[in-house]
């Protein structure tokens, strides 16, 4: 991918062509083979490590003016730390496979105006110090490396990870193989937010067709030609995320007795069906499987003419199951209570936070987020706002 941006980015090419060592690395910017000073007054080289601000696959005017580095505190020519220069000092890891040690600050009243004038500016500055000891250091190689996680799912660089620095909590995500079994109003949000993290795998299974009421509980805009199209659920979703991602595959059919051992494979498998007796095929086979999983859910009833009701989100694993069937968090038996979400009335915005919920769960399982509650159960109540959290350990 580095060689393709590098190609189409003024700024980039520059730097290449005038023979700096540059990278592309976890949608970061690495400049190589920069020569400074330490503290010993010895001349050592080290790497300047940029945000890299993208749309498509050019360069854009940089989003901020600092710059990391790799190395040891970088000084002047008499061993003096550049405390000018020096913003703060820590080993960070903002990306897969780059640790920096050091953020520097220098911003030129107007801003950087591309990746050439901020890069050089700063290899200039330590350069600079260096070659007051050895008047050959010099960041100047004619030596380009190549990106080493060019196999991203993405079809172009995930800038959005590495401009807020959590590569490496990002990366976690990255080998999972997840499935999304309903893709009705949650199973859909929960795919627009699954299919932004580099899951390898997103497997969709749904039978019924997209149609012009799943337009107005779904992410997105679908246009009159996706309606008419009526298209299967599965294929159209898996069509509209291909645009982004790789490795999203539909499966046109709804899970039962017959092909549940398909998700035997799965690591994660997020469930958003309505039909009881559906959901519990599935659940004793995920079970059997020993898969792990989420099972989410809505019950929403008109009162006075308004709506209230529950969003609940259920976790379940290999290692902790019983709450599901002890205190029954998730709603197996055939027949239900009144719901008025199954009139199909349109509630995107309790779609999207039963997905949202069920997401930030998923995430804080693999370690992307803290998980002090470590609940396995959660309902959010609408008419007063609150979230409970049951059957933690």
């Amino acid at each position: 991918m580095s060689p393709q941006l590098i190609s189409r980015s003024t700024d980039l090419r520059r730097l290449q062509d005038e023979g700096y060592g540059i990278e592309v690395r976890s949608g970061l910017l690495l400049m190589h083979h920069v020569p400074y000073v330490d503290a010993q007054r010895t001349v050592r080289y080290g790497v300047l490590v940029s945000e890299l601000s993208l749309a498509g696959d050019v360069t854009v005017v940089p989003s901020t003016h600092v710059v990391m580095f790799i190395g040891a505190e970088p000084c002047d020519h008499l061993g003096q730390p550049l405390e000018a220069l020096i913003n703060s000092r820590g080993r960070q890891n903002p990306a897969p496979g780059v640790e920096v040690d050091f953020v520097f600050s220098s911003k030129p009243a107007s801003g950087y105006p591309d990746y050439y004038a901020k890069m050089t500016t700063y290899a200039a500055i330590l350069t600079s110090q260096a070659q007051q000891l050895d008047p050959e250091a010099t960041a100047v190689t004619y030596s380009v490396a190549d990106d080493p996680a060019a196999e991203s799912v993405f079809r172009y660089t995930d800038t959005a990870s590495s401009r807020a620095g959590i590569g490496a909590a990002t990366r976690r995500l990255q080998d999972l193989r997840v499935a999304i079994v309903g893709l009705g109003g949650t199973g859909s949000y929960i795919l627009d937010l699954v299919a932004k993290t580099p899951v390898a795998q997103i497997h969709l299974y749904d039978g019924d067709k997209f149609l012009q009421h799943n337009a107005f509980r779904s992410p997105g805009a679908a246009s009159r030609d996706d309606l008419e199209a009526a298209l299967n659920k599965a294929e159209h979703f898996a069509a509209v995320y291909d645009r982004m991602r790789r490795g999203v595959i539909a499966h046109p059919a709804y899970v039962d007795e017959t092909n549940v051992e398909t998700l035997r494979t799965a690591d994660f498998v997020f469930l958003c069906v309505d039909d009881n007796a559906a959901r519990r095929r599935i659940v004793e086979g995920l079970e059997r499987y020993q898969v792990a999983f989420i099972d989410v859910g809505m019950g929403v009833y008109e009162t006075g003419g308004q709506l209230s009701g529950l969003v609940r989100v259920t976790t379940s694993t290999s290692t902790r199951r019983r709450h599901v069937h002890d205190h029954q968090r998730i709603p197996l038996a055939d027949g239900a209570a009144p719901n008025d979400y199954q009139r199909n009335i349109q509630i995107a915005d309790l779609n999207a936070l039963n997905a949202t919920l069920a997401v930030i769960r998923w995430k804080k399982l693999y370690g992307f987020y803290l998980d002090l509650e470590q609940e396995f159960h959660s309902v959010y109540q609408i008419d007063g706002n609150v979230l409970t959290n049951e059957d933690a350990p």
